[in-house]
């Protein structure tokens, strides 16, 4: 096993099978050394754990769900980019996260939200999984998802 199958591992983490998409796109698609991946909801088996907007209340999706959903966006990306590049060892830094969070009006917390993706990336890549994010607050997502991530990594 290479460095980051082992890490995995070490984790107790399993890779999901790679989420089939819900309209016209593709999972993540290869541009020269970067693997771009489409906006990936937190399926698990092949549905969202919770919908709805993410804020403190009745009837929300609390932070801490959230984070957690956040978190499992970023396996499943990870899946998407070891579908195209063959394993995760080839990668050689995280470079982007982009996160949305389907806010309530008032909820201003979509970074802490986000660091869901950020920190499992953090446990898995250490340095390279340092990268450049942003947390955007919107409206409504696909499939009334609380969240959704994508990621741009580098890879040999």
């Amino acid at each position: 096993m290479a460095a980051i199958s082992l890490r995995l591992a070490e984790l107790g983490i399993e890779l999901p099978s790679v989420v089939p998409p819900v309209a016209a796109y593709v999972p993540a698609v290869v541009s020269g050394s970067l693997v771009y991946t489409s906006g990936q909801l937190p399926m698990v088996a092949g549905a969202l754990p919770a919908t709805g907007k993410v804020g403190d209340g009745h009837g929300l999706v609390s932070a801490a769900d959230a984070k957690d959903y956040a978190r499992q966006c970023a396996l499943n990306a990870l899946a998407a980019i070891e579908s195209v590049i063959g394993s995760l060892d080839r990668v050689t830094q995280i470079v982007k996260v982009t996160g949305f969070v389907s806010s309530a009006p008032e909820f201003t917390g979509q970074p802490g939200v986000i660091n869901g993706a950020s920190e499992v990336l953090g446990e898995i890549f250490g340095t390279i999984g340092v990268h450049a994010r942003s947390a955007v607050g919107v409206a409504v997502l696909p499939l009334d998802s609380p969240v959704e991530v994508e990621l741009i990594v580098s890879f040999a």
